[in-house]
């Protein structure tokens, strides 16, 4: 099929003005080991949005006549795009938004290739090394607000959830933004978008005219969850354990909407971080909530958490079904709690740096057919480790579902094999059948392909 496509040159848009010949040759470079296919692919991604579509693979062979260049002129830079989507224009100029998400991406590529990569003063084999490179990212971009009190709630769900679903995480967000809480997101469609529409109506209600809407993204998922249009601060971390890494230390609360795979990784990523032993006393408000119909989801959802990881991991938060004003007292209630133990500790408001996160959910998982077949998934374990292979597994699904590399390696390879003890792998199963029955694994109608097999 034939797609609507533009060109056009663009100027910054208080982004990155100004580059070296360097960094241009970088972004030029299209050999394999170049910049060029992360700007590239990135930048696709944030021009089409609005045009609803998980799959990178799909995506790229759809405009496969993109292109993006950087023109260093006397005056600056400028990006020029040819057989870029329509949909970002309107008029001929390219939509505000989406102008200054393209050029979030470049600023992101070029100071994570800069500065973070290959530099010695980050060492990214350990934790620390790991923590710091993430608050430098977060720093760069502008997202840590050093005057700002705990108010900034991270929004997890899916992007493909039903509209009763999707009507209510807006309700929940609208309560929050009245109560002048800050929504930070995945950045894509469905329970990444409602929670910030909401909130935008609360805050313009209580005359909050800085409300924050943060999304933080990766380049291996940002085709699937394409930044939506009411983003005003956008974030590219280099892979998925550094944005969940940077989800909990920004944040000072965490709402989960209903979701697939996706959203069971970042919940399982949460709580392994939690039930580490040195952060047991460490207030970290979280909320599972869902309208009426999503009920049976979260019963089972709590169902997997007890069976896998036991009575510690289901109390470290609250369920809360059609009541969204009770989440949103709930959340601010929790970042009073926040407030004062951080208060007490002389820590910043801006980052949590309290956190102790164990390297296992800091470097980045290559969701290889061996690495998912080797991973260790039995109870002969602390439960904080066990979450952190489940967490794994969920990671190379998304993979397999989403991702181009994903993609291309299921149709090369087959399926992954996901093999462990019968206790552990019965819920896994369970789980993941009940995803696919609800539509929870891909935009609903399209018929699902497991990417997967579970081996007892």
């Amino acid at each position: 099929m034939k797609q609507d496509v533009v060109d056009a040159r663009i100027s910054p848009a208080g982004h990155l003005a100004v580059l070296s010949k360097t960094e241009v040759n970088k972004l030029l470079d299209t050999s394999q080991g170049g910049l060029y296919r992360l700007l590239h692919n990135c930048s696709l991604a944030v021009l089409n949005c609005g045009n609803y579509m998980d799959d990178g693979k799909e995506l790229l062979e759809r405009y496969k006549s993109f292109e993006i260049r950087v023109l260093q002129e006397e005056r600056g830079i400028k990006l020029e795009v040819k057989g870029a989507p329509a949909t970002a224009f309107v008029d001929g100029h390219m939509i505000k938004g989406i102008k200054e998400h393209l050029f979030a991406v470049l600023r992101d590529i070029i100071y994570v290739s800069d500065e973070i990569n290959d530099n010695p003063k980050f060492d990214l084999q350990s934790s620390d090394g790991v923590t710091n490179s993430v608050f430098h990212i977060l720093r760069n971009a502008n997202i840590l607000k050093a005057g700002k009190l705990p108010q900034l709630v991270v929004c997890w769900g899916g992007h493909s959830i039903s509209r009763e679903e999707y009507d209510y995480s807006k309700v929940v967000g609208y309560q929050m933004g009245l109560r002048g809480l800050d929504i930070c997101t995945g950045c894509g469609p469905g329970a990444m978008k409602g929670p910030m529409k909401g909130a935008t109506i609360g805050h313009a209600k209580q005359r909050i005219g800085t409300g924050h809407y943060i999304g933080i993204t990766e380049p291996g998922i940002i085709a699937a969850e394409a930044p939506n249009p009411i983003v005003n601060d956008l974030v590219i971390m280099p892979d998925i354990e550094k944005r969940l890494e940077a989800f909990v230390r920004a944040g000072h609360g965490i709402v989960v909407f209903p979701g697939g795979v996706g959203t069971a990784e970042e919940i399982l990523y949460l709580l392994g971080i939690l039930l580490h032993p040195d952060n047991k006393d460490i207030p970290f408000p979280l909320i599972f909530t869902g309208p009426a119909g999503s009920e049976e989801y979260y019963k089972q959802i709590n169902r997997f958490i007890g069976d896998t990881l036991g009575l510690a991991a289901q109390q470290r938060y609250k369920i809360i079904i059609d009541d969204p004003a009770r989440v949103a007292r709930d959340m601010k209630e929790g970042m009073q709690r926040v407030r004062e133990f951080r208060q007490q500790r002389e820590d910043a408001y801006y980052f949590n740096w309290a956190l102790q996160i164990s390297p296992e959910f800091q470097q980045p998982f290559n969701p290889t057919h061996k690495n998912m077949a080797a991973l260790q998934l039995h109870k002969d374990q602390e439960s904080h480790h066990l979450a952190a292979n489940l967490r794994r597994v969920f990671s190379g699904i998304v993979s397999g579902n989403v991702k181009d590399d994903g993609i291309r390696a299921i149709e090369q390879h087959g399926h992954f094999e996901i093999k462990g003890d019968a206790e552990i792998m019965g819920p896994v199963d369970e789980l993941l059948s009940a995803f696919v029955k609800q539509q929870r694994m891909k935009l609903p109608g399209k018929t699902y392909k497991p990417c997967y097999r579970i081996v007892k």
